[in-house]
């Protein structure tokens, strides 16, 4: 079997809600999150990133 091309992968990205945040939406912490995980994805080349938040 073929490996697959990178261009054809997803790289899934999961978020959690704290506790302390759960009544305030997308909060800052999701906010930083998702910050922090773009710039790691960017820094190491990964494409076709998807977010998965639990709220």
């Amino acid at each position: 079997m073929a490996k697959k091309k990178q261009q054809d992968r997803i790289t899934t990205l999961y978020c959690r809600l704290s506790r302390d945040d759960e009544f305030s939406g997308d909060s800052a912490s999701i906010q930083t999150q998702k910050t922090m995980l773009t710039q790691y994805t960017k820094e190491r080349g990964f494409i076709n990133c998807e977010f998965f938040v639990d709220m």
